[in-house]
């Protein structure tokens, strides 16, 4: 708890920290002000050597001070525009060398720098105005003979790729605009012009990739965060999509257009990520649950629409709901032939025991991408199954999933032999002899699903127990003689 004087003094600091924070700035300026050459000449040696040695951040600390003492150095500006440079912030960097340039017109260097700027910038006529006031004054100046050379092509490749976008030959004028980013690769508005390109060639993942470059270029480009995000979402990236608009809303937390689409994201991508996340967890029902919500808050975005209906595909597979997740998967494929969801496919087929649609679409997969190893694992495995299903089932004899655990698998056990145990059929002979057969199953199937090796032979087409196999052999009945406490009292004979 504040005491009343805390308060008081709490309220004296908030009031008065406005006026603390402007006298503090003053003091600075007056000992700015009275900073002395040798202290000036001691921040321009220090940034002298940061720069060389590749510690830009530092150097620009020192010519900051430098020029706040003395702000009619051209040559301390010079090197802030060139540290500037180096660390590929374009706008600082011409500001600097526009000042340098205005109080020492003559300044070569900085013209070359500048003229380099605008090149890159694809601004040519004003590249080329600089290099010309460089070769004045030293025409064998090889950096901006060697500039000057890369303007006429450059500008002939704009009109190419201009042309050929007008006679909607996108390939070509992709073609050319990439040569012309080789020359020019800070100019924004050549990346969005290819983005454009790229979204009329089918190439959403280029144009995303273009559209990126344009925001790292411009720091404040909410029309192209905006763009990114949009873009992203539609490619079915709601998480990349979600960090895409919020940098939108730090530069403007009211955007007209990043707002509205942010509050969609954000709803779509929590129930996409809940559905991952569900999955990971097994909660197979809650992952249906927020696919089914994507579904009902998304009616137009196809990549988005398939992103559900792949994880309904999935979790309706891992749950076991067979004919929900054949339908959700077969939607799914008709969006994207992804091997994966093939897979989920064929193993809602495995489970319906349809084999040859299982095997059908695991070869599916496998034409998409050859080396996938859950398709040549699982038609391993469904080829098995296929010939397995002649004989014995043990999930069938129990009467459980295959996914049941151990502990469902033991409690069926017990009561399938306490149903079908021999000596409640005494007096009965036929009877006695299919318990007999069924007991000998049941007993097969607890012996194989309890243990972790077998079980996993079996789920992969093997039947452990089977003599033709090589590992098979007769179950162990010893511990049947007295079942688990019960009144029975059965002893086998095969006489």
């Amino acid at each position: 708890m504040l005491s009343s004087f805390d308060n008081i003094n709490k309220s004296f600091f908030l009031k008065t920290t406005p006026y603390l924070v402007l006298l503090a700035f003053e003091l600075f300026l007056d000992v700015s002000e009275c900073m002395t050459q040798g202290e000036i000449d001691k921040h321009l040696e220090l940034g002298t050597q940061y720069l060389a040695r590749g510690q830009l951040g530092d150097a620009l600390s020192q010519f900051h001070l430098a020029l706040e003492a003395d702000p009619n150095n051209y040559l301390t500006y010079f090197k802030r525009g060139t540290a500037y440079l180096a660390l590929r912030k374009a706008k600082n960097a011409l500001s600097d060398f526009d000042k340098v340039i205005e109080l020492k017109p003559d300044f070569s260097a900085a013209r070359l720098s500048r003229g380099s700027i605008h090149l890159q910038q694809a601004n040519f006529d004003l590249a080329q105005l600089d290099f010309y006031n460089v070769l004045k004054s030293d025409p064998h100046n090889a950096k901006a003979n060697e500039y000057i050379q890369l303007i006429e092509p450059a500008k002939e490749k704009k009109r190419l790729a201009e042309y050929y976008y007008a006679q909607d030959n996108y390939a070509s004028a992709i073609h050319y605009l990439s040569e012309l980013i080789e020359i020019s690769p800070w100019a924004s508005d050549l990346y969005e012009f290819r983005a454009e390109l790229h979204m009329l060639n089918g190439d959403e993942m280029s144009a995303i990739s273009d559209i990126r470059s344009t925001t790292k270029l411009q720091s404040d480009n909410m029309d192209g965060y905006y763009k990114l995000s949009m873009l992203l979402y539609k490619a079915g990236q709601a998480t990349e999509s979600l960090k895409a608009i919020r940098e939108c809303l730090k530069l403007d937390p009211e955007h007209k257009d990043c707002f509205p689409f942010y509050k969609k994201i954000k709803k779509i991508e929590k129930f996409l990520s809940e559905a991952e996340a569900s999955i990971e967890s097994k909660e197979y029902s809650q992952c249906i649950d927020y696919a089914n919500k994507v579904l009902k808050n998304e009616a137009d975005a196809q990549s988005i629409i398939y992103e559900a209906k792949r994880l309904l595909c999935s979790c309706y597979s891992l749950d076991e709901q067979s004919s929900e997740a054949i339908t959700a998967c077969s939607e799914a494929l008709t969006y994207n032939e992804d091997p994966n969801v093939y897979c989920d496919r064929a193993e809602a087929y495995l489970n319906s025991e349809m084999y040859d649609d299982a095997i059908r679409d695991y070869k599916s997969a496998l034409e998409i991408n050859s080396h996938f190893d859950r398709a040549k694992e699982g038609l391993s495995k469904a080829e098995n199954r296929q010939k397995q299903a002649e004989k014995r089932d043990y999930y069938k004899i129990l009467e459980v999933k295959r996914s049941a655990s151990k502990r469902e698998i033991t409690k069926a056990y017990r009561k399938m032999a306490q149903k079908w145990h021999p000596d409640n059929y005494q007096n009965d002979e036929k009877m006695k002899k299919i318990a007999e057969k069924k007991f000998i199953d049941i007993a097969a199937a607890k012996e194989v699903l309890t243990d972790e090796e077998k079980r996993r032979q079996f789920d992969n087409g093997e039947d452990p127990l089977d003599p033709e196999s090589g590992r098979g052999g007769m179950p162990n009945f010893h511990h049947f003689q007295n079942f688990h406490g019960s009144p029975f009292q059965f002893k086998f004979h095969f006489n």
